[in-house]
């Protein structure tokens, strides 16, 4: 048989709906979004991890996406940043509930909040301090989501230069208007720090979460690049319905 290119390597994200029928079908793991809504954690907290492990069993270990509305690692407000440890030493508990030992977390850039030189300062101080008491087999990527460009993460990796703390490319959101760099041209300075890759797309615009194939994302040659780059990269699927994607990538030979 013929292995697939992304053999063991690609997660379906528990935004789609259909995520557990396309995992079954191909043998996936899930990325655990369903906690990025924190309530989840305060409300209901035990029903929600019963809820996830129905929703996992059977199939490979996964990741976990941490919450991030109205948090960041570089809050100006001291009790927000409290507020923001707090959530991340939740969600990594939760995580290992569910056998999970690797997370997504938003890298909290807002532009015209934050200027680059404070996010990457305060985001290292931040981190440094966290992982002081985080489990030494944990792995975080930080994600891009309204970053220009990769410098200032990769600015706080290689500050933090702790091999618990890596990065997240999502392909999606480099893609948008937001980013002022290229999709392809965040791979190569990324590549030493790179973990995971969320894939989705979009039409150079609004941040859509479409099917693959269905806008400008070059998400083959991306994924070409990051497993010449960084052969230990996982990738994860990021849909609101997640087949039409999941047909791309068998007819691409990637499952």
């Amino acid at each position: 048989m013929k292995e697939r290119k992304l053999s063991g390597k690609l997660f379906i994200s528990t935004t789609a709906d259909d995520c557990r029928e396309e995992a079954l079908r191909f043998g996936l793991g899930l990325e655990i979004a369903d906690f990025c809504w924190a309530q989840r954690i305060d409300v209901g907290r035990d029903e929600h991890i019963a809820e996830a492990k129905k929703l996992t069993e059977g199939l490979p270990t996964g990741i976990f996406h941490a919450p991030f509305a109205e948090i960041t690692p570089c809050a100006i407000d001291p009790r927000v940043r409290e507020l923001t440890s707090l959530r991340y030493r939740q969600s990594i508990e939760i995580a290992r509930e569910l056998g999970i030992s690797r997370l997504v977390i938003h890298g909290g850039f807002i532009p015209q909040v934050y200027y680059p030189e404070y996010y990457v300062s305060e985001s290292v101080a931040f981190w440094k301090e966290f992982l002081k008491d985080a489990p030494s087999d944990i792995r975080i990527a930080l994600e891009n989501v309204m970053e220009p460009s990769p410098d200032t993460l990769i600015r706080i990796a290689d500050g933090v230069d702790d091999p618990r703390l890596g990065l997240c490319l999502d392909l999606g959101h480099a893609n948008c208007s937001i980013s002022e760099t290229p999709p392809l041209e965040w791979i190569r300075p990324m590549a030493h720090r790179l973990f995971h890759v969320h894939l989705h797309d979009n039409l150079g615009g609004r941040d859509l979460h479409a099917p693959l194939g269905e806008g400008t994302v070059p998400a083959e040659e991306a994924i070409k690049t990051v497993s010449e780059l960084c052969p230990e990269a996982t990738f994860t699927v990021e849909n609101i319905h997640c087949a039409g994607s999941m047909e791309w990538l068998a007819a691409k030979g990637y499952v």
